[in-house]
């Protein structure tokens, strides 16, 4: 049972496996650096600052006015943090448009790779041979006699 396990780990497909999911979470981090680094201050930016982060309704408990989401659960208050959503909503939509854009470049330098060699040119038709032209010859004659 040993040797079949190390078997079954050795296989390029496991290893495969392996390596893409240790280069996705780096990717990960990367990802999201650019989505709340660069990308979110400027939809920021285009909203008029708006946070979202910190829209919520206490459904119960209180809470006084202009504290953030984070101090109104740390008060103990139930919150509908309907603004955190709208941002995990919103931070899918760009990774997930990202991730699209990278998968797209990564296909079209793999079909650029794979591209075969372009086709030769088709052959000239082959000359008719000297045999062949004395046969229509002699066939032309008789169609005339």
């Amino acid at each position: 049972m040993l040797n079949e396990f190390k078997n079954f780990i050795a296989k390029g497909n496991v290893m495969d496996l392996a390596v893409g999911i240790i280069i996705g979470a780096a990717f990960t981090a990367i990802v999201s650096s650019l989505v709340s680094d660069l990308i979110n201050p400027i939809i920021g930016l285009i909203l008029g600052g708006v946070d979202f982060t910190n829209m919520f309704v206490v459904l119960s408990g209180t809470v006084p006015d202009g504290v953030g989401l984070q101090a109104a659960r740390d008060a103990g208050a139930a919150v509908f943090a309907y603004g955190a959503f709208i941002t995990a909503v919103i931070n899918f939509l760009i990774i997930a448009f990202v991730v699209f854009m990278l998968v797209k470049a990564v296909n079209a330098l793999k079909a650029a790779a794979e591209k075969p060699a372009a086709p030769a040119a088709p052959a000239a038709p082959a000359a008719p041979t000297e045999v062949e032209l004395l046969m229509e010859i002699r066939d032309a004659l008789r169609k005339q006699a």
